[in-house]
């Protein structure tokens, strides 16, 4: 999907049209994006982003993109710079500067300052474990807490005496008071403030208590004049208490009336399966060394799906295809493969590569002799042109392609059997050699002169067709094949057994003697993201990871050529 294309028509759409048929905050959309910089962005991040953004694109109002930067035992810098790589490296620009709720501490604080002055908010010196019990079950009211009914000067002396640091952390909190018998649970005299001290990313030691999400969340979108505010489905129930905030508010400063209001909508999150989305877990991978970093291959992130070789194209197609929907579902990992293999099958130049190289000597084609063939770069894009490719006396093949003894319908190689090279010859097996443990070291045929691929009256026919690498001429690769990380459909969907059970012990094969054709280098698809993307011919799609050096070229499979989700959809 271009980001010049119209999105799909959703229920959000419906809901923001409503909105500005009604002239609701002077025909305005502002959307945004809030992560909390306490790990990677992930797929159903991406989903929120090309939502959020292209929201505030089609209706020409924009998007911000806010931190969430309200638990400083959890974030970090390099958090806040990878969210950032990872928006601009969807195609997508952020209103301004970034923004981060730490730009609104001293404002959050002097509206909880107006919460108490009102008798809206209040100290608790409760334990967590005891106003967790003092709230009650879904079915029975909860219970009010002893300080509920303290006096507003004590509470301001109290709540002033948080700021300044004189309790520990958990030692006091401060909450809202609405209504302990509301049968949402999140009504139930939420928590406003909690005690951390700990050095916050931007702030330093400036702060020692810290706005809760439900506090921060709906005043972060006011102070922008945020006018839909989307979020997951999780946060439907959060709703009212996010307008009870805003509400609070504006009966407190009613100049503030005539500023614009969001309004949250609520959509169903991206479920994946073979995937895990929770950041805690992805963050149990991390540091338990399960994968090699955030932006491993095998992870779910953005920045793992772009060191695979995904492009940004791609997964914004597949955020497209699966829609905006207000029921939860689990989409099949097969989509998104199927939305990079389209996008790569376009723009993708084709290169020879072996993968499990078996030598093959052609007996009677002449030693010494190179002759350099002709091959096109990219079938579905006459405009990237042709190369050569040289051909010699010996060339690899896959071991795949050859087996003895084959049965009929094995239209590889074997003893006696004749194969086209691609873009070369017709030759034919005519003995093998083996080593000591009976493997094929070497295969040995002979050629037919009369055969070249272009030449006059070279258009015999055989059933098999493999590709090939000189030996002369191939440089030597390492290839990194990778796998589904999880081996079960939902790992994080069993009451008896952890995510962690379900790991893939072969969701990573290195293969350290490769050989690809001596044009890689020179091919002239570069993409902007410094990542070269190619066709290994009947292997899959591959990329170049960022550790490569010159002595050291690695390969990523990026994904295989098989369409399972092509074939779903006949």
């Amino acid at each position: 999907m271009e980001l010049n294309e119209t999105p799909k028509t959703n229920f959000i759409h419906q809901e923001i049209d409503n909105d500005l048929s009604e002239n609701k905050n002077g025909g305005a959309v502002l959307t945004r994006f809030p992560p909390e910089p306490n790990g990677y962005l992930h797929i159903g991040h991406a989903k929120s982003i090309c939502l959020n953004f292209g929201l505030g694109k089609h209706y020409k109002g924009g998007t911000n993109l806010r931190f969430d930067d309200t638990n400083p035992t959890k974030e970090d810098t390099e958090y806040v710079d990878s969210i950032k790589e990872d928006v601009n490296w969807l195609g997508f620009q952020w209103n301004d500067e970034p923004k981060f709720t730490s730009d609104y501490f001293e404002q959050l604080y002097q509206w909880a300052v107006l919460f108490i002055k009102n008798g809206k908010a209040y100290v608790d010196d409760q334990s967590a474990e005891e106003i967790a019990e003092q709230k009650g079950t879904p079915t029975t009211p909860g219970k009010e807490s002893p300080n509920r009914n303290n006096s507003v000067e004590e509470n301001l002396d109290l709540f002033e005496r948080m700021r300044k640091g004189e309790f520990q952390n958990g030692e006091r909190v401060l909450r809202a008071k609405i209504d302990m018998a509301s049968p949402n649970m999140h009504m139930r005299d939420p928590l406003m403030y909690r005690i951390i001290h700990a050095h916050h990313h931007r702030t330093g030691n400036d702060w020692c208590i810290y706005p809760m999400y439900d506090f921060a969340h709906g005043q972060g979108d006011f102070k922008e004049g945020i006018t839909h505010s989307i979020c997951t489905l999780e946060f439907e129930v959060h709703r009212p208490l996010y307008n009870w905030f805003l509400e609070q508010i504006l009966e407190f400063q009613p100049e503030l009336k005539a500023l614009p209001k969001p309004r949250q909508i609520e959509f169903a999150r991206l479920n994946l399966n073979y995937t895990v989305m929770s950041k805690r877990k992805l963050l149990q991978l991390v540091n338990d060394n399960y994968v090699a970093g955030w932006d491993d291959p095998r992870m779910p992130t953005i920045s793992g799906y772009r060191r695979r070789g995904y492009t940004p194209e791609s997964i914004r197609k597949f955020a497209d295809q699966i829609g905006v929907a207000k029921r939860e579902n689990v989409i099949d990992v097969a989509l998104l493969e199927h939305c990079i293999r389209e996008d790569l099958n376009k723009k993708t130049p084709r290169v020879y590569a072996v993968l499990n190289p078996v030598k093959v000597i052609i007996t009677n084609y002449p030693e010494g002799e190179v002759e350099w063939m002709e091959a096109i770069n990219n079938p579905e894009d006459e405009g990237m042109g042709s190369r050569k490719l040289p051909f010699s006396r010996e060339i690899y093949i896959e071991r795949d392609d050859f087996m003895e003894n084959a049965p009929r319908k094995f239209f590889r190689m074997d003893v006696g059997r004749e194969v086209r090279l691609k873009n070369a010859y017709i030759v034919k097996c005519e003995s093998i050699k083996k080593d000591e443990n009976g493997e094929i070291s070497e295969i040995y045929c002979t050629y037919d002169p009369d055969t070249k691929s272009g030449m006059e009256g070279s258009n015999r026919k055989v059933k098999g067709t493999l590709h090939w690498v000189s030996v002369e001429h191939a440089k030597a690769i390492q290839v990194k094949q990778y796998d589904r990380l999880f081996m079960d459909e939902s790992p994080d969907g069993h009451k008896d057994k952890e995510f962690l059970d379900f790991l893939n012990p072969n969701s990573l094969s290195v293969i350290n003697t490769c050989y690809i054709e001596p044009n890689y280098k020179d091919a002239s698809t570069k993409f902007t993201d410094g990542i070269d993307r190619y066709q290994f011919q009947r292997l899959g799609y591959f990329c170049v990871d960022k550790d490569s050096t010159e002595d050291k070229v690695i390969f990523n499979r990026t994904v295989t050529l098989k369409d399972s989700w092509a074939k779903k959809k006949k």
